[in-house]
Formats: C-alpha cells, sequence, structure tokens
C-alpha cells in the first residue's frame, strides 16, 4: 500500500466545491485498503496510544460551528488485528505503548475519511503522536512500515500550512503560506530529508507557518513508512496529489509508492 500525507481540513470541508472531489478521486485511485492507520495532528498522547478497537466513535473536538457538523457519522468497524499488529512493532524497552478504549476518530481522522471512503466499511486505528520530534516520529513510521505490506494504509494527517491567528489579519493566500509550500513540494520532491526534519530552521517562514508543530508533524511518520521501503530517494515515488489553498492555508497532500 502507499502511504499518505493528507491536509484535514475542518469540519466545513465538506462544504467546499473542489477539495471533497480531490480526496475522493484520490482514494478511488488506491488499492483498496485493508484497514486504515491514523495518525492525526489532534491526539498528542505519550506514551503512544492506540485508540478505540472494538466500535469505534468520533469526537467531535471542535467549538462555535454549526449544529450539523456535530450530526456526522463515520460507523466503521474496529481494527484489533491491527492493534495487535501496531503492539508488536511498537513495543520494545523503554518505547511502551497504551490503550485508550473509549478514545475515538477525531476531526483530523474522520472529517478526511468520510470523503475518501463514505462507506464506511475499512476498519480504522488511530494512535496517538506520543512527541513532536520529526527524528522520532519518523522512526515510529519505520517500524511501522511492515504493515504496508499487509494492506494498511497508513495516513498521516495535518495541514501543511497552518496559523490560524496570522490568517485573521490577511487576504488571499499570505506570503509565507504561500512560501513554505513551495519550499516543502521542493524539498519533497528533492528528498532533502536533513532540510524537512529541520523545517523550522531550514525553510522559509517556518514559524509563521508552523508556531507550533503539530500539523506538519504526521508528515515524518509517513515519512518513515516510506523511508524504510527506500521511496525517500526515488523521485517517481513520492508526489503531490493535492495542492494549492483553502482559506490561505497550503492543503498540499501527498503520497510515497
Amino acid at each position: 500500500m502507499p502511504a499518505l500525507y493528507l491536509s484535514h481540513g475542518a469540519p466545513p470541508l465538506a462544504d467546499d466545491p473542489v477539495w471533497p472531489g480531490q480526496l475522493a478521486a484520490w482514494a478511488a485511485r488506491l488499492p483498496r485498503p485493508k484497514a486504515v492507520l491514523m495518525v492525526s495532528a489532534h491526539w498528542e498522547e505519550a506514551p503512544l496510544a492506540l485508540g478505540a478497537v472494538e466500535t469505534v466513535p468520533l469526537v467531535y473536538d471542535f467549538w462555535g460551528f454549526p449544529e450539523h457538523y456535530y450530526r456526522v457519522r463515520y460507523p466503521a468497524p474496529g481494527a484489533p488485528a491491527l492493534a495487535e499488529s501496531v503492539r508488536k512493532l511498537l513495543r520494545a524497552p523503554g518505547t511502551p505503548v497504551q490503550d485508550i478504549p473509549d478514545r475515538g476518530l477525531d476531526h483530523g481522522a474522520y472529517v478526511p475519511l468520510v470523503e475518501m471512503f463514505p462507506e464506511a466499511d475499512i476498519p480504522v486505528l488511530q494512535v496517538s503522536m506520543p512527541t513532536l520530534d520529526p527524528v522520532r516520529l519518523m522512526e515510529i513510521g519505520r517500524r511501522l512500515a511492515p504493515l504496508r505490506d499487509e494492506g494498511v494504509l497508513i495516513v498521516g494527517s495535518g495541514f501543511f500550512t497552518h496559523n490560524l491567528a496570522a490568517l485573521r489579519h490577511a487576504g488571499g493566500v499570505p506570503g509565507w503560506s504561500a512560501e513554505f509550500d513551495d519550499w516543502g513540494r521542493r524539498a519533497l520532491e528533492g528528498a532533502d530529508v536533513d532540510a524537512l526534519l529541520d523545517f523550522t530552521h531550514k525553510s522559509p517562514a517556518g514559524r509563521l507557518a508552523h508556531p507550533r508543530t503539530e500539523h506538519f508533524a504526521p508528515l515524518f511518520v509517513t515519512m518513515g513508512a516510506a523511508d524504510a521501503a527506500g521511496e525517500l530517494g526515488e523521485r517517481k515515488s513520492v508526489r503531490s496529489v493535492i495542492d494549492g489553498f483553502w482559506m490561505g492555508l497550503a492543503k498540499r497532500s501527498v503520497q510515497f509508492g
């Protein structure tokens, strides 16, 4: 299976005239996953935690939206077999894995899944990010990489640029968002892993694009899963499937493999 990093949008993604169709078309071109493993910007928990594995609820982790956004349902099956595989791959001395069985899918997970796999018939497991350190997240991705050979779609869900406070004072696409997006595209296409790992210093406007780095961090789990397969150095194996901007934020979404 490929490994994906996608910009997940907010609940109003469903109302966008273009973006839902882009996600749906992307999913239609993928091999059908046996299960989906989600890593979302909206779940940080240490040590690394596994969410619900039987009945998978939704977490409406947003405030002040119209009522219909809180009525969205996504009754995907749980993935207990996938959970057990994740435990085996990640558990090691000094790296415990915990279970939080009532933790459901947050909007970083279910909002894109509703558009990509609307039948909600593919088992889904969400795991937390135990750190925002890019090197450590890449290592987690490398250890999860064998799941790809078992038909598991590994998805890192964030936003390619994410500074909501700065957007309040900007019209159109702010320069910092466009500059970071262009830099990130070129770094990915050129397999400049060192620059990506040190993006807060190596990129233009890195701190403006990501004043807190949780929305870029899921990319490194995906990169790790790709690096284990030797795909980061192969340009044809890394491609942007979605680009452009949404409310000034770069919605670049990338497929490895």
